[in-house]
């Protein structure tokens, strides 16, 4: 096995780890070095896609009965729409343009979550549920980490943690699995990206069952801090290779 393919194992396993504890974050973890590792940016975010909806299904599953639709289909409405127009972006633009955007929302993204996360607060209306769909459209077809800002708005609207996993995962299957059609539609879909899904759906698997074993034992804000530096450290890293 190359070393290539025990790495992308080992990301996936961290990736499905902090998704299985936090909610989201499989995107995030794993884009800081999925570009570098497959033969275009468009391939590399329908990898993570790809892995991230099997982790999703998993959890959809074990929590259907927590599932409360009318939370979740206009956002998810929204994100459809929106994902599929950043999707055609990526089919346009150069992977060198898009890892440098992809390394300032990764900054950006740690600094929010290290600085106004738990600080603010929405109104779960149509207006915001429609920014929220789309700025979580825009990120997830450009750079496949669409959780920050649905994740702001089932923080909101949902009474338990079982509901909100219920809710995150399944808008997370959804779209991954809509968007996964949009980038088949455009080439991304390619033998490597299968190939290298059948050795990272095993670093999925891994990851999702020690993420559920410490999700009841792990301090959740020291994991988080160590994210939020990594995702910034990424992201500078992004940008300036």
């Amino acid at each position: 096995m190359q070393e290539t393919t025990i790495f992308l194992m080992l990301m996936c396993i961290g990736a499905s780890f902090v998704q299985r504890v936090s909610g989201f974050g499989f995107g995030i973890f794993i884009m800081t070095v999925l570009p570098y590792l497959m033969p275009s940016y468009g391939e590399a975010t329908t990898l993570s896609g790809l892995c991230a909806m099997s982790m999703c299904l998993y959890i959809v599953i074990s929590h259907w009965k927590h599932i409360r639709w009318n939370k979740l289909w206009y956002l998810l409405i929204v994100f459809l729409i929106t994902s599929f127009f950043a999707v055609h972006f990526v089919s346009q633009a150069g992977d060198g343009l898009l890892k440098i955007l992809l390394g300032i929302i990764l900054i950006i993204a740690s600094l929010w979550f290290s600085l106004f996360a738990g600080k603010v607060h929405i109104k779960p209306n149509r207006f915001t549920q429609t920014i929220l769909g789309t700025l979580s459209g825009i990120m997830g077809g450009l750079f496949g980490m669409q959780g920050p800002p649905a994740v702001l708005y089932f923080v909101e609207t949902t009474e338990t943690k079982e509901e909100y996993m219920a809710l995150a995962q399944t808008y997370f299957l959804i779209g991954n699995i809509m968007m996964t059609i949009y980038r088949a539609y455009y080439g991304f879909l390619t033998t490597t990206v299968l190939t290298d899904y059948c050795f990272g759906v095993l670093g999925v698997i891994a990851g999702t069952i020690l993420g559920s074993y410490a999700f009841k034992r792990m301090s959740l804000p020291i994991l988080r801090k160590i994210i939020y530096a990594y995702m910034a450290i990424s992201g500078i890293i992004c940008i300036i290779s």
